[in-house]
C-alpha cells in the first residue's frame, strides 16, 4: 500500500474499514439508490480531504475503506459519513423515509477496523532496535 497522505506536520499510513447496515437491515441499497450512495460517499470523502481506498455498497450494508489524517476522530468520521449520506439520500429519494414511519436510514451502530501492511512483531522489533542504538 502506498503512503496515502500527509498533513503539514505528519505523514501517515492509516486505513480504516468501516461497515454499517441499513435500519432494520432493509434491502434498499440497489440500482440508482446504490449508485447515488456511492457518489455521495465519494463526494463526502473529497470534501473532507479523506482518501477513499475502496467502497462496496451491498443491498443492506456498506463497506468503506479509507485513509484519513491522524487528527480525525473515528467516531466523527463515521457520524459524518452516515449523517450526510442519510440526509442527501432522503432528500433525493423521499420514499426511503416511509418504512415504519422512520426518516433514518442507518441505526446508530457501526464497525471500525484498522488495517496496515506490517505486523505487531515488526513494530516491536523496530522499537527494540531503536532502544539498542
Amino acid at each position: 500500500m502506498e503512503l496515502p497522505g500527509k498533513t503539514q506536520y505528519s505523514h501517515y499510513k492509516i486505513a480504516y474499514h468501516i461497515v454499517w447496515v441499513t435500519k432494520y437491515k432493509k434491502r434498499i441499497l440497489s440500482g440508482k439508490i446504490k449508485r447515488s450512495l456511492e457518489s455521495i460517499l465519494d463526494e463526502i470523502c473529497k470534501q473532507k480531504g479523506w482518501k477513499r481506498l475502496s467502497c462496496e455498497v451491498m443491498p443492506e450494508h456498506i463497506h468503506i475503506f479509507l485513509s484519513v489524517p491522524p487528527q480525525c476522530k473515528l467516531s466523527n468520521i463515521t457520524k459524518l459519513l452516515k449523517g450526510i449520506s442519510s440526509r442527501w439520500l432522503l432528500m433525493k429519494y423521499p420514499k426511503l423515509s416511509t418504512y415504519k414511519g422512520r426518516s433514518k436510514l442507518w441505526p446508530p451502530s457501526y464497525y471500525i477496523g484498522t488495517a496496515g501492511n506490517i505486523t505487531a512483531q515488526t513494530i516491536k522489533s523496530y522499537i527494540g532496535k531503536c532502544q539498542n542504538a
